[in-house]
């Protein structure tokens, strides 16, 4: 991954370690101890986020709300065990 995407590898490495490795206090914990409803929710709450953002048409409201769609999404793929490369592979077929 170039340097750019790197933080979405450095993001999901972060987010694998606590669920591996349970911090008190931490959001991704919290998320993952509520199980999948819950992430499934926030990722919707997230993808209707960035619509209202992107309706707004303000790139720093639309910026912030595509970040956090990008972190819950991440904590349902280590929740569900796939990885930047399965999502890639996905991804290469639709070229």
């Amino acid at each position: 991954m170039s340097d750019s995407f790197s933080v979405l590898e450095e993001v999901f490495q972060v987010v694998s370690d606590r669920k591996a490795n349970p911090k008190e206090g931490s959001y991704t914990n919290y998320l993952f101890s509520e199980g999948i409803d819950k992430i499934c929710k926030k990722v919707g709450e997230e993808a209707a986020e960035v619509i209202i953002g992107a309706k707004n048409n303000n790139p720093d409201e639309i910026r912030y709300e595509i970040a956090d769609l990008i972190y819950h999404l991440i904590v349902l793929m280590v929740d569900r065990g796939l990885t930047w490369d399965d999502i890639c592979q996905e991804l290469r077929k639709r070229r």
